[in-house]
C-alpha cells in the first residue's frame, strides 16, 4: 500500500548502538528520543536493546502508549507538560523537563495523589530562544523545587538549534555546566543529569574540546536518519536510509515545462516561476503537502521534485516517461519524516530483513 513509510529496525538499532559507543568515550549516556515514532514499542526496544539509559518524547500519549506495551524503562517527557495532563504525565513519566514553577508545583500535587515520586529536570535559555529559564532565575526556581514534596530535582539542561538554529559549542555548553557546579555548590546536592541538548550537539560532543558536566544527550533525528541536524550532512558510519518513503504515481504525461495563463499565488501561496524551457516527462504521485514536507524528500538521482499541492508531488522523471503504479522511494528530511509519520494517510511498517514484517504503527 502506498504512501508508506518503510522503517528498518536492524538499521536503527544499529545507527543507535554506535552512537551510545561512540559517546560512551566521552562519559555522555544517550536518552533515545522516540517522538518521530509516534512512541513505537518495537523501536523503542530497539534503542534500549543497543543501549541507551532511557526513553524521551515530547508527547505524553507516545510515553503512555509504550507502557500501554509492557516498556518499564525510565522515560522522560521532554516538553514542559501542560497543565490540563500533570496527572498523566505524574502516572507515566519518571521525568519531565519542565521551565515554569507553576507547573512542578500541579506536578507536585498530581505526584502526591499518585503516591509516587516525579522527577524534573530544569531547562535554562542559553540563547536559542525556545524553551527555558534564564539563567540568573535558576537559583531562585531550584530553591523553589526543592521545597515540594513528592519532587525530585534529576538535573538541568538546555536546548539549542531548534529555534534559532544557535549551535552548541563551547562557550554554551561550558555556561551550562557552570550552572550545574554553582547549583550544587549552593545547595550541597549533586545533580544526575546534566543533558546538553538534541543530536544537533552530535559535532562538539564528538570533537576534542572536553565536554565538562555534560552527561545526557536526547537523541531522534540522529539514530532514525542517520544525520546531524546543523547542516544535516550523513554521520560516518549510520545509514541514512533507515526509514524511507514509498509513493505511487497516478498520471504520466509529457507536458511543457512553464505554465501559461496569469500567474498568481498557488493553493499555498507560492508563486512558481519554473526556468525549464520545452517539454518534461512529468509524473504526478499521490502523496502532498497534507502528507509530508515534500520539499524535504530526496528523489532518486534521475528523479527532480518541481511542486507539490495538498494532495499531488510533481516530479521530473528525466529522460523516461513513468508507467501508472509505479513506486518511487525517496529519502526523508526530518520534517518530512514528522510529518509522514504522523499522517493518517501514510502507512508505517516496521521491518527487519533478518524477519518478517513486525506490523504497522497505528495513528
Amino acid at each position: 500500500m502506498a504512501p508508506r513509510l518503510e522503517i528498518d529496525l536492524d538499521k536503527i538499532e544499529h545507527n543507535a548502538r554506535a552512537l551510545v559507543e561512540r559517546l560512551k568515550s566521552r562519559c555522555i549516556a544517550v536518552t533515545g528520543v522516540t517522538k518521530a515514532a509516534l512512541g513505537s514499542p518495537a523501536i523503542a526496544g530497539r534503542l534500549l536493546s543497543a543501549g541507551v539509559s532511557g526513553l524521551g518524547d515530547s508527547r505524553i500519549e507516545n510515553i503512555e502508549r509504550m507502557r500501554q506495551a509492557g516498556i518499564s524503562a525510565s522515560m522522560t517527557l521532554i516538553r514542559s507538560p501542560m497543565l490540563s495532563q500533570v496527572d498523566r504525565v505524574a502516572k507515566s513519566a519518571d521525568i519531565s523537563f519542565n521551565s515554569e514553577i507553576d507547573v512542578v508545583i500541579s506536578l507536585s500535587s498530581a505526584a502526591h495523589r499518585l503516591g509516587r515520586m516525579h522527577g524534573v529536570v530544569l531547562m535554562v535559555e542559553l540563547g536559542d530562544l525556545r524553551e527555558g529559564i534564564m539563567p540568573a532565575d535558576l537559583e531562585h526556581t531550584v530553591r523553589e523545587i526543592l521545597c515540594l514534596p513528592n519532587i525530585t530535582l534529576c538535573g538541568i539542561g538546555t536546548n539549542l538549534a531548534c529555534r534559532s538554529g544557535v549551535s552548541p559549542d563551547h562557550r554554551n555548553m561550558s555556561e551550562l555546566s557552570a550552572l550545574a557546579n554553582s547549583i550544587e555548590e549552593t545547595f550541597g546536592l549533586r545533580l544526575d543529569i546534566v543533558s546538553g541538548g538534541n543530536s544537533a550537539n552530535l559535532n562538539w560532543a564528538l570533537s576534542d574540546t572536553s565536554v565538562e558536566r555534560i552527561n545526557d544527550l536526547r537523541l531522534g533525528e540522529s539514530i532514525l536518519l542517520g544525520r546531524e541536524p546543523l547542516h544535516r550532512n550523513p554521520i560516518a558510519g549510520l545509514y541514512t536510509d533507515a526509514i524511507t518513503l514509498v509513493a505511487e504515481v497516478i498520471e504520466s504525461k509529457i507536458k511543457p515545462a512553464k505554465p501559461w495563463g496569469l500567474i498568481a499565488q498557488s493553493a499555498f501561496g507560492m508563486k512558481q516561476t519554473p526556468a525549464m524551457q520545452g517539454d518534461v516527462f512529468q509524473s504526478l504521485l499521490a502523496i502532498g503537502e497534507q502528507d509530508t514536507d515534500p520539499y524535504g524528500l530526496v528523489p532518486p538521482d534521475d528523479i527532480q521534485v518541481l511542486a507539490a499541492s495538498s494532495d499531488h508531488l510533481i516530479v521530473d522523471s528525466g529522460w523516461r516517461q513513468l508507467p501508472l503504479g509505479t513506486e518511487l522511494t525517496f529519502q526523508l528530511s526530518y520534517s518530512a519524516l514528522v510529518r509522514a509519520m504522523t499522517s493518517s494517510f501514510v502507512s508505517a511498517t516496521e521491518m527487519s530483513p533478518k524477519t518478517e514484517a513486525v506490523g504497522p504503527i497505528p495513528h
